[in-house]
């Protein structure tokens, strides 16, 4: 399993950056996009140069219904309307609706099955209700998150039931729950982690820069 950083705060030469987060992930069967950022041209922009064909894209999968991880969502259904949407049945009506008439969408609640070694945590949290997607690899279980709103505990926890976490990779925002990283071989913390100086600095042999472009075998 592979995935590939395709917008954050931060980018690689020749990427563009901005606010909110995106990546890409491909199974052994199943070619899967979580989150698009909210620059929509800046998304296309860098699948393009990471030469990641959107029409290739089988599946979208969206964590939360804020603008910085939802902003991308036309230009990706414009260019590949046959996708599969997996998004929290907590979206608003207008949005499920918008996304039902151009794609096929499956509204998450509990904790399910998206595809051959991948899971969705189910909507955690009270506002925002955010998903994460659980990773089953050969190294270990792996949490992607967008936001981490519904904090640690539970994403890790969610997690943690499918196996051993190896790792975590997306936004932690302002989490302080350090004691849920104890233990993890691979933290790739970015986007709105606002504690990531600390988070270095107490798991440096963990700690792993991600930025548009970062590619990891899993």
């Amino acid at each position: 399993m592979e995935i590939t950083i395709v917008y954050d705060n931060e980018a690689k030469t020749g990427l563009k950056k901005g606010w909110g987060f995106s990546c890409y992930i491909e199974t052994e069967d199943r070619k899967i996009l979580f989150d698009t950022g909210w620059n929509g041209c800046a998304l296309r922009n860098n699948l393009s140069t990471l030469n990641i064909p959107i029409e290739d894209i089988d599946i979208l999968v969206l964590s939360h219904q804020h603008w910085d991880h939802i902003g991308g969502v036309p230009e990706i259904l414009d260019a590949n309307p046959d996708l599969d949407i997996y998004a929290p049945a907590s979206f608003s009506e207008k949005l499920k609706n918008e996304m039902s008439a151009h794609s096929t969408l499956h509204e998450i609640t509990e904790k399910c099955r998206i595809c051959n070694n991948v899971f969705s945590t189910g909507e955690l949290g009270n506002g925002p209700k955010e998903q994460s997607l659980i990773l089953k690899t050969d190294t270990g279980i792996y949490a992607i998150t967008g936001c981490a709103h519904p904090g640690l505990e539970a994403i890790v926890g969610a997690a943690a039931a499918e196996g051993d976490v190896h790792g975590i990779i997306g936004g932690l925002h302002d989490s302080q729950e350090y004691n849920m990283l104890n233990g993890l071989k691979f933290i790739g913390a970015g986007h709105c982690t606002s504690n990531i100086d600390t988070i270095r600095t107490r798991f440096p042999n963990a700690f792993v820069p991600i930025a548009a472009g970062s590619r990891f075998k899993l």
